[in-house]
């Protein structure tokens, strides 16, 4: 019975420093929110589209990536030179050497976004720099560097990326070099 009574004592101990060591979930939130507003997520993620003083993000379409009805043209030829990638005017579609890469989208849309997603699915993806943390290799211009944060940051992110309003918007797939 002493056993028993210590190894429930030791259980709730173990339990309570594990919480403890986890950020509140208002906390990692927070987190999350500032992760995504000061890293930027939206630069990319969220269409541009022309406003009264120029282009601006599309708050209709926040962090929705590339807007499925445009359609893009060929990839214009760059100048010989030191050019490297050509972007669209929304700031969602980038042409390279690596071909033509469309921003995902990242609102909790289950058919079209992260809404089917598991944490450990969008830190293996960063993680990973690779789709799922298995597939086709995430494009420039996607920065490498959020491979690097704390499993802690990339959880606050994924947290916050849950509860933004999701966004229908099927993003197309990668076109390899050469097409056009």
């Amino acid at each position: 019975m002493k056993h028993l009574l210590l190894l429930s004592l030791w259980t709730t101990v173990g339990t309570l420093a594990a919480q403890a060591a986890e950020p509140a979930p208002r906390d990692r939130l927070e987190r999350g929110r500032y992760l995504v507003n000061t890293s930027g997520c939206a630069d990319c993620h969220t269409p541009m589209k022309m406003g009264p003083r120029g282009p601006e993000p599309d708050a209709m379409r926040s962090l929705s990536g590339h807007p499925e009805g445009l359609v893009m043209p060929p990839v214009p030829t760059l100048p010989v030179g030191p050019w490297l990638v050509i972007s669209s005017a929304t700031n969602t579609a980038w042409a390279g050497p690596w071909g033509v890469s469309f921003t995902a989208n990242l609102t909790p849309d289950p058919e079209t976004g992260l809404g089917r997603w598991s944490e450990q699915n969008f830190v293996q993806t960063l993680r990973k720099g690779r789709h799922m943390g298995a597939g086709r290799p995430l494009l420039p211009p996607m920065p490498a560097a959020f491979g690097q944060m704390t499993d802690a940051d990339l959880s606050a992110i994924f947290t916050y990326l849950k509860t933004v309003p999701p966004v229908r918007n099927r993003v197309p797939v990668p076109l390899p070099p050469g097409t056009r």
